[in-house]
């Protein structure tokens, strides 16, 4: 049995290396065609998966997607994309375009020729430890995060963490304060994982809060930490809170985003359609999200040249079938919902940046939380000796952040080195709220009046 199962795949393998060899990808970017955007048009053998891993591409190279027009029904993947920097010019650098033609054309390296699965595989690395942690979100649970790695000789060298419907997760890479590697030593790990979790419980044995999930390991798993955050809050079911949905926004502020599904009976499709304020990744997290739902996009169409976003999918699951009833059409809408809202950048900007040191992370958050300043969203960054790191900062309380607490942070941390990088965004005052009640609002979608078919 085992025997013709490795002779299948390898057999479907072979099959898949010479439809690629007989009809290569093919990669055109095209700067003269239209005025403001480069158009990348991409050809190749369909493969399950592969729309992720091209849209990952793009937004690596941190490419603003404006237009695209999507076509994988069948055995051939056809792709236009109008796309700009980050200041909203056309491609020209040559180094990113050859990037992109190499990822996506027919370099043994590509997206196309490299093996694709949910998890890209699992990596050994000496140079930092990977924890992965989800719980309950509170005022200054960062702050005692890093406190407790800081206690422990650990230094984060690299951390992204998203917050979302009272639910946190945050995956960080730390090094041994002493050697600058890895933590291997299993006694020191557990250690790290029992203190860790005794954290995200606020050192209660109750029933009431949450089991933590904390995974400490010494290997680099390579799929992508966005992705990793996705998939700690969907196991997290933090879509759950979409439930009792009774307004347009949370209560922290928030717009709702549109989502609607239905069904198109005659030709087998599931027809997805978003709409919503439109920010850097959208279409990755929602091509994701359907992805890894075990969802096929046949075809769609992207529009987000103004400020707000649609998104239309013909989609569906994994068996060939749409959608096959009103549950799992309520649970596709909110797992949409739900990955749109994790990376929406809720409350102040701040970048910080100066010499990395051991503990500056565990001294900066104390600073935000000595100041009543709860973190929604973090990333850190280390790049030779410099710490890069960016923080989406609120008022604990759930009011906007006043301007003298900032101003009396910045002389603390510095200046120069703590930087506001424009105002609150779409954060409205909440009185009613607890310390923490911001996160525990209730949603309701608005309908979707006067919303059709996306078209060019």
């Amino acid at each position: 049995m085992d025997v013709c199962l490795s002779y299948s795949y390898n057999m479907d393998d072979e099959i898949a290396k010479f439809i690629r060899r007989v009809n290569p990808p093919r990669v055109v970017i095209d700067n003269e065609v239209c005025k403001n955007v480069t158009v990348i048009k991409v050809d190749s053998a369909n493969k399950h998966g592969i729309l992720l891993e091209v849209v990952q591409v793009l937004t690596d190279l941190n490419l603003t997607i404006k237009k695209a027009y999507i076509s994988s029904d069948g055995g051939w993947f056809m792709d236009v994309f109008n796309v700009t920097d980050q200041d909203g010019n056309k491609v020209t650098d040559e180094i990113v375009l050859e990037y992109i033609r190499k990822s996506l054309g027919p370099d043994e390296s590509s997206c196309f020729t490299s093996s694709m699965r949910p998890s890209i595989g699992v990596k050994q690395s000496v140079d930092f430890t990977v924890i992965e942690l989800t719980g309950t979100d509170r005022p200054g649970l960062l702050s005692e995060l890093c406190a407790v790695l800081m206690d422990l000789q650990c230094n984060v060298v690299n951390a992204e963490i998203w917050t979302h419907r009272a639910k946190a997760a945050a995956v960080l890479q730390v090094t041994d304060e002493e050697t600058c590697c890895a933590i291997t030593d299993p006694e020191r790990l557990s250690k790290i994982r029992k203190l860790l979790g005794y954290v995200l419980t606020g050192g209660s044995s109750s029933r009431r809060f949450r089991e933590p999930k904390t995974t400490v390991s010494s290997s680099h798993n390579e799929t992508y930490t966005d992705r990793k955050l996705h998939q700690m809050m969907f196991a997290d079911r933090d879509y759950d809170e979409w439930e009792n949905n009774v307004d347009d926004e949370d209560k922290s502020g928030r717009v709702v985003p549109d989502v609607d599904v239905s069904n198109l009976h005659d030709l087998d499709y599931s027809i997805v359609m978003i709409k919503c304020k439109d920010r850097p990744k959208l279409l990755f997290d929602t091509v994701f999200t359907l992805t890894d739902m075990k969802y096929v996009v046949s075809h769609a169409s992207i529009d987000a040249e103004g400020p707000e976003a649609y998104q239309e999918y013909y989609i569906r699951h994994s068996d060939g079938s749409p959608v096959k009833s009103e549950a799992e059409r309520q649970r596709v809408i909110k797992c949409l919902k739900a990955a749109i809202q994790r990376r929406v950048s809720e409350g102040l900007k701040l970048e910080l940046c100066t010499s990395d040191r051991v503990g500056l992370l565990s001294d900066v958050t104390r600073i935000f939380r000595e100041n009543s300043l709860t973190v929604t969203r973090a990333e850190v960054k280390t790049k030779g000796n410099k710490a890069l790191n960016t923080f989406y900062v609120r008022d604990a309380s759930g009011y906007e952040v006043d301007g003298k607490t900032i101003e009396s942070i910045r002389q603390v941390i510095g200046q120069t080195i703590l930087q506001v990088k424009g105002g609150n965004t779409d954060i409205k005052p909440s009185s009613q709220e607890s310390p923490t009640g911001f996160l525990f609002g209730v949603f309701k979608s608005r309908s979707f009046v006067n919303f059709g078919l996306i078209r060019s």
